[in-house]
């Protein structure tokens, strides 16, 4: 069987002023690893609506594999408003499909199946979702990389899955607000940013840690080993999926033999680039993926 990538969590759709635009951190992940040449696959569940069958038209168009059950819920969609500045609020909907991920036996096959997993905080929202994704961690197998992108959103994380998440997975991807938080959740005070990263690498015997700071650069860390490259000055024409691409990139390059610092200097080349473009899954250059082959 071959072995798969795999983005585990929420599928969903930003609902802004122009229109509906498909979004969600597990298939924008799979996406971008599977342009490296690995087999890829996003898990999530859909409903039973228009929606549900324009997300699986998209990623079919894209040509990600997905294993989406239809369950008896709607489509998950985020309401984007902005108010007269333009500034955006934000409403993740809850009681949507994304909440509801049955673990069916094609996902556990794919979990038997996998080379690498992502998963974040915002699908385990749920107590189905949470279950799922808890299940599918493990039945993956000994040597599978198992990436917790935390990804806090709103309200809809709590200290308990936060230290069950880590508990399960060795990478750690996480930003600097995102570190903060966390900092305050768990009681590490005082600690610089690096101090912290070396506590939580250790406290939960990761393999590596993952921190990105947007313009002031990013760094992994591992036993023995500090990586840090500058974020490329570049034409923003949006953000969306850049930290995502990043992940992809990275995992990709790991699992194909490259250096710590080599899939860390690759990674922020690709997130920079994604950055240029609008939404989240551009094609990436040939530039990029040539460096991998799956």
């Amino acid at each position: 069987m071959e072995r798969y990538i795999v983005g585990l969590g929420e599928a969903l759709w930003d609902v802004l002023p122009e229109g509906a635009k498909l979004g969600g951190a597990p298939a924008n992940f799979a996406y971008h690893a599977s342009q490296f040449g690995h087999s890829a696959v996003a898990v999530s569940a859909l409903g039973n609506d228009d929606l549900g069958d324009q997300t699986a038209k998209e990623l079919d168009e894209k040509g990600l594999k997905h294993i989406m059950p239809r369950v008896d819920y709607p489509t998950g969609t985020v309401g984007v408003e902005l108010d007269a500045d333009g500034v955006p609020t934000y409403d993740i909907r809850t009681g949507v499909a994304w909440d509801y991920i049955p673990f069916t036996p094609e996902v556990e096959a794919a979990a038997h199946n996998c080379s690498a997993v992502c998963f974040g905080s915002l699908a385990q929202r749920s107590e189905q979702s949470r279950a799922t994704i808890g299940k599918f961690l493990d039945a993956t197998p000994e040597d599978c990389l198992k990436i917790f992108d935390i990804n806090l959103r709103g309200n809809f994380y709590t200290k308990e899955v936060i230290q069950a998440s880590l508990k399960r997975c060795n990478i750690l991807k996480i930003n600097d607000e995102e570190l903060v938080a966390i900092g305050r959740l768990f009681g590490y005070p005082g600690l610089d940013i690096e101090n912290k990263c070396w506590l939580i690498l250790g406290k939960y015997n990761l393999d590596m840690l993952v921190l990105t700071c947007g313009t002031n650069g990013s760094y992994v860390f591992a036993k023995g080993l500090k990586s840090f490259q500058e974020t490329p000055k570049v034409e923003v024409a949006d953000t969306v999926g850049a930290g995502d691409s990043f992940t992809g990139a990275f995992t990709a390059a790991i699992l194909s033999g490259k250096p710590i610092r080599e899939a860390h200097e690759l990674a922020v080349k690709v997130s920079a680039y994604v950055c240029t473009q609008k939404g989240a899954m551009p094609r990436l250059p040939e530039k990029f993926t040539a460096q991998i082959k799956g």
